[in-house]
């Protein structure tokens, strides 16, 4: 029974009868040792009635082997792995160390996890149990909170038990306090004077471990009311101290018997035997209430006995005890002992060991072959730490920075990188420490500082590899585009004219993006058309095709550009990708947004964003902020969208993000032309700089400039909208170059070749946005019949695309000539009364796509994706899937 902790047993108890009727759950148990979350887990188990319960507890000296925690917890339903889809199913089994097949990504594992969980809930509900996640190791942590973050309709609850230091952003939190005085007094023996169970109650500070372990370690003396002060230690501390006490007492064969359990932590009674612990020693610890031994597995009543009984014993019993451990390991089976070896002989080794530094190494490489990143990490660093020779201490380390930059641990990677020595010669060590360091600059620094580091970089790499240097230049580039710095572009372009040419488009394409940022428009577009030509994308990796398709954007290329990214985003969902997927949806979801297509950005993007808000990146956070504001205005969603670039602008420029920051001016300059304040409309599109998007966005300067009285402030966008739009040479950047000109000029004829022209192009917002122009131009000459005509067209087409605003201005010029406008309508977009994950749903499943092909897509599982159908049918009139393709046919 639990005492005090009723408000928490019925938040638990709604997340139980939630999954009982199909919806899901997860929830953070956090609080200090010994405040009662295990307790609080038992009970949960106790109340899930008809429910399958797993159940998990994180072992400290085990959070170095990847995937080890995720194994123990799903161990009861890993006959289930089959049920999943074949990707799935292979990236599962290689994790656990099921399969010869190593998981592309440790977020193909989580979503591995996600429908093993959903397949093992079944048609009833389960209940995920873990304890003691701050020990978890972190490859199954990032695979249990991917799961956690997407369950929707599955019917499973997922509940995590922690202390301070385990993360878990996005997941709603129930923190445990102390018991108040009645609950607290309920938990101390009847038999203790007053005087001892108020001075219990306070010393205790509500914890109910103490409460429970502080009268046993109580002399007869205390117990009767003689108790000295005690200090100020925290109550964990006094709980340990007591369990310390308990362990002196016990038999030297016991003691020894507890330090073997508490170092190797597995629990596995064979391995504990073959290193020197005996039964009947075992059995005393057992007795006397520290252990529990369930068939072949022991376990410690609780951390702190461990940590007791670790603690206490001297460095020399310690050491021996990891060398026992590590010799019985060389005698084990199990698929993990090779790995548990050479860590206990790490925690063995006094100082340097070249042998055991090359077990971690290989400890290391069998923890890539399953994703473990940070496990690779772990062992590569403390294999480093044992090194002697400089520059393999250095190479070790490189290999752990890279690791950790792969994990996503940026601050970490950098430091270890900062930790190599100076003077290493091997160009591939050079390149991963100079990448590491940028990628993490990059990431939660700025674009500049990031290719600032890659230049630096570039001479010791070149001296020993032109290829290697050659694309660190490449990605120089790439940060000075981001940055929105010609200076950096220039020193980066003018490094590769001085290395050996290598014949690559992709080359090209780099130093054509250098001189578009040095003013060089017309040759800088030659370049970059040159490399996103299908011959030269043959070949290319992901990260080549995404840096590909972000010059489709400078080109005016959009067909090209969402072509690229479509084929981008597939990849990296195939492959399990995650990091690049967040980069590849952004552009993806640009990408469609400057094809008018706003539903399915605003649902590409935010997908992106809240992967990039997993993953901390925070330059991708900022990035795609913005993006999502700049498709909100177009939709006229101005509360939203206000909202969306305020912040993806103040990220920016903190962060010395030029490129992002532009989009989010952008964006508001557009909300507040379609709010019809052109004032501060031109404010915000004057703060663009001029390269970059700042060509494409010159247009809409243009007519914020007219519509505001000031002409004169058109003339230098003006210029350079033409200029961009005739080295581009795509039908709508010159329908709108035509439409810039007519509203500078006042002459119709360009008006007129504008509208023409635009029935050749692919923006048919833009078509809408002259024939806004034109029509408005035409009602001031009093011509209200031609006016009609072109409004009626401007008007269909915003309110096909959803684009509130603008139709209404439309709609408002329209009744201007006397005519009667129709009322709102969508009747181009019928998914419109879809939320973003309904649309994304849908039109998969138009396209003939099963629930489980959704899902691995989505990364949701195959319920929730059919929970989304369930909500969306009904919504659209059907009844079934295979209307959907008449409403959403394939794109």
């Amino acid at each position: 029974m639990l005492h005090g902790r009723a408000a928490e047993q019925a938040e638990i108890e709604r997340l139980l009868a939630a999954a009982r009727a199909g919806q899901s759950g997860a929830l953070v148990v956090r609080g200090p040792a010994g405040i009662g979350k295990s307790a609080l887990l038992d009970d949960a188990a106790g109340r899930a009635e008809g429910m399958r319960v797993l159940r998990g507890v994180g072992v400290e000296s085990e959070a170095t082997l990847p995937y080890a925690a995720l194994h123990l917890l799903l161990r009861a339903g890993l006959d289930r792995i089959h049920a999943l889809p074949d990707a799935q199913a292979s990236a599962l089994n290689g994790a656990l160390g099921l399969g010869d097949i190593a998981p592309e990504s440790r977020f193909l594992v989580g979503l591995a996890t996600l429908s093993l969980l959903a397949e093992l809930a079944g048609d009833g509900a389960l209940l995920c149990l873990v304890d003691d996640a701050q020990w978890f190791d972190q490859a199954s942590i990032d695979a249990l909170l991917f799961a956690a973050r997407r369950l929707e309709a599955e019917g499973v609850v997922m509940i995590f038990a922690a202390r301070s230091g385990f993360r878990a952003a996005g997941l709603p939190e129930l923190r445990l306090g102390g018991l108040d005085g009645a609950a607290a007094a309920a938990l101390l023996p009847a038999d203790l004077p007053p005087q001892v169970r108020e001075r219990l109650i306070e010393e205790s500070d509500g914890n109910p471990l103490a409460l429970i372990e502080l009268p046993a370690a109580l002399d007869a003396e205390q117990r009767a009311g003689r108790l000295p002060p005690v200090g100020a230690m925290p109550v964990a501390h006094r709980v340990q101290e007591a369990f310390q006490a308990r362990i002196a007492a016990l038999p030297e064969a016991a003691r020894t018997a507890l330090l073997i359990a508490a170092a190797d932590g597995s629990g596995e009674l064979e391995t504990l035997v073959g290193a020197g612990a005996s039964l009947d020693a075992l059995e005393t610890a057992e007795r006397g209430r520290l252990i529990e031994v369930r068939g072949r597995s022991v376990g410690f009543r609780h951390p702190l006995i461990r940590a007791a009984a670790y603690q206490s014993a001297p460095v020399t019993r310690r050491l021996a005890v990891h060398r026992a451990l590590a010799d019985a390991l060389a005698r084990s089976a199990a698929t993990d002992a090779a790995d548990r070896r050479a860590w206990h002989l790490a925690a063995a080794a006094l100082g340097p060991d070249e042998d055991v530094a090359r077990e971690l190494e290989e400890a290391a490489e069998r923890a890539r072959t399953r994703g473990g990143h940070v496990a690779v990490a772990d062992a590569y660093e403390r294999a480093a730490e044992l090194t002697v020779d400089p520059v393999r201490r250095s190479g070790r380390l490189a290999d752990a920075a890279l690791a950790a930059s792969d994990a996503g641990l940026m601050g970490r990677a950098a430091a270890l990188a900062d930790s190599a020595t100076p003077d290493a010669d091997d160009p591939d060590m050079i390149t991963a420490l100079v990448q590491v360091r940028a990628h993490r600059e990059f990431e939660l620094g700025t674009p500049l500082a990031a290719g600032r580091i890659i230049l630096d970089g570039v001479p010791r790499v070149a001296a020993r590899s032109t290829e290697r240097a050659t694309w660190l230049l490449v990605e120089a580039i790439r940060c000075a585009w981001f940055a929105g710095d010609s200076r950096l572009a220039e020193e980066a372009a003018a490094g590769l004219g001085a290395l050996p040419g290598i014949d690559s488009p992709l080359v090209g394409g780099a130093l054509g993006l250098a001189r578009l940022l040095n003013g060089d428009v017309g040759g800088g577009i030659r370049l970059m058309g040159e490399a996103v030509d299908v011959p030269a994308l043959t070949g290319l990796a992901v990260p080549g095709l995404t840096f590909t398709s972000a010059l489709c954007l400078p080109l005016g290329r959009v067909g090209r550009y969402e072509e690229i990214t479509a084929g981008v985003v597939a990849d990296c969902q195939r492959s399990g990708m995650i990091g690049w997927l967040a980069i590849a949806l952004r552009e993806h979801g640009f990408a469609q947004g400057l094809l008018c297509r706003y539903g399915e950005a605003r649902a590409t993007l935010s997908a992106g964003l809240r992967l990039a808000t997993e993953l901390g990146h925070e330059h991708g956070i900022g990035h795609l902020t913005s993006s999502l504001a700049w498709v909100l205005a177009h939709q006229g969603d101005a509360r939203e969208c206000r909202a969306k670039a305020e912040e993806g602008v103040a990220r920016a420029d903190h962060q010395g993000q030029v490129l992002a920051a532009a989009i989010g001016r952008w964006a508001l300059g557009l909300l507040e032309l379609g709010l019809g304040r052109p004032d501060a409309a031109l404010e915000q599109l004057s703060a663009i700089p001029s390269a970059g998007v700042g060509a494409i966005s010159a247009a809409d300067q243009v007519e914020a400039a007219i519509r505001s009285g000031r002409p004169e402030r058109a003339k230098e966008p003006l210029d350079r909208y033409l200029t961009w739009a005739r080295h581009v040479r795509q039908p709508s950047s010159d329908a709108v170059a035509l439409r810039c000109r007519a509203l500078v000029e006042e002459d119709e004829a360009h008006f007129a070749d504008a509208v023409r022209l635009h029935g050749r192009g692919v923006q048919p917002y833009e078509q809408a946005r002259t024939q806004l122009a034109y029509g408005e131009w035409l009602r001031r000459a009093r011509r209200r019949a031609d006016a009609r005509a072109q409004l009626r067209g401007a008007l269909e087409t915003f309110d096909r695309l959803g684009a509130e605003l603008w139709a209404e201005r439309a709609r408002a010029e329209l009744r201007a000539t006397g005519d009667v406008p129709a009322a709102p309508r969508r009747s181009g977009d019928p998914l419109s009364v879809l939320t973003p994950q309904e649309r994304q749903v849908v039109r998969l499943a138009a396209n003939g796509a099963s629930n489980r092909d959704i899902a691995a897509q989505l990364f949701l599982s195959p319920r929730t994706v059919g929970y989304h159908l369930y909500k969306a049918f009904p919504k659209l009139g059907v009844t079934s899937r295979a209307q959907l393709a008449a409403i959403a046919p394939p794109r």
